[in-house]
């Protein structure tokens, strides 16, 4: 199972990113699939997650503003990050969690402890 982050870089604010997560090993549409960011100095943040039926999540922060899609022809996972502030400023991971279905009960999808499977991370820098 190997997760590869790409898409990162710096950005003003106001503009725009998407990110990537190729995934190989395993099948997307099958697991539940999220974003994670972790600024310096501060514990890693659920960002997003996506489930095998589509339903999606979002941490308040970022609502209206960024948008999680996959390509399961591709499997391929997407984070497109519009309207970026300096606080979006983090090393951005993608990651899966071995349920079909996220656990959206209490946004229990954001916790790192259902997540079995980690990308190495993309850094993402908003000035």
């Amino acid at each position: 199972v190997q997760l590869v982050e790409s898409g990162g870089g710096s950005v003003k604010a106001g503009g725009s990113l998407t990110l990537s997560c190729a995934l190989s090993g395993f099948t997307a549409s099958q697991y539940c699939m999220g974003w994670f960011r972790q600024a310096p100095g501060k514990e890693r943040e659920g960002v997003t997650c996506i489930d095998n039926d589509g339903r999606v999540a979002y941490v308040d922060s970022v609502k209206g503003r960024f948008t999680i899609s996959k390509d399961n022809a591709k499997n391929v996972l997407h984070l497109q990050m519009d309207s970026l502030a300096p606080e979006d400023t983090a090393v951005y991971y993608c990651a899966a969690a071995p349920t079909h279905r996220c656990p959206f009960y209490d946004n229990n999808w954001s916790k790192t402890s259902i997540y079995n499977w980690w990308g190495q991370g993309t850094q993402v820098t908003v000035s």
